[in-house]
């Protein structure tokens, strides 16, 4: 079990494995998902205070880098929970006025992970 911090919700237990995406709604947070969890949308962007894994798949990558975010935040649909972690939700259901999140993420990160250091990445 890994402690997860939320700006504004507090702190709860998480299991190790747990999409972050997920483990934030659990922890009774409102972080966007309005793709569902499959890094189309970046509503579910989060900034780390602590904890933030210093690998990243290709798909989040991707996205970041093509809205000129890479390096700014991290998609919450795209992590998964190995560590402690505090962190700060950008896009909330209160903050945006959605009447929900967004449909209920996959429980395996989506699309199909590959995952990659960010140092490496930070190169490309």
């Amino acid at each position: 079990m890994h402690q997860l911090t939320i700006d504004g919700v507090g702190t709860c237990e998480v299991e190790e494995g747990t999409r972050l995406v997920r483990a934030i709604e659990d922890c009774g947070g409102a972080v966007g998902h309005r793709c569902g969890g499959r890094c189309r949308c970046t509503t579910c962007r989060v900034q780390f205070e602590e904890g933030e894994p210093q690998v990243m798949t290709e798909a989040e990558h991707a996205k970041l880098t093509d809205t000129g975010q890479f390096g700014e935040v991290r998609l919450a649909c795209q992590i998964v929970v190995d560590r402690d972690m505090s962190l700060t939700p950008l896009m909330t259901v209160e903050d945006q006025g959605w009447d929900d999140a967004g449909p209920e993420p996959a429980l395996m990160v989506e699309p199909d992970a590959e995952w990659f250091s960010i140092e490496m990445l930070e190169e490309k």
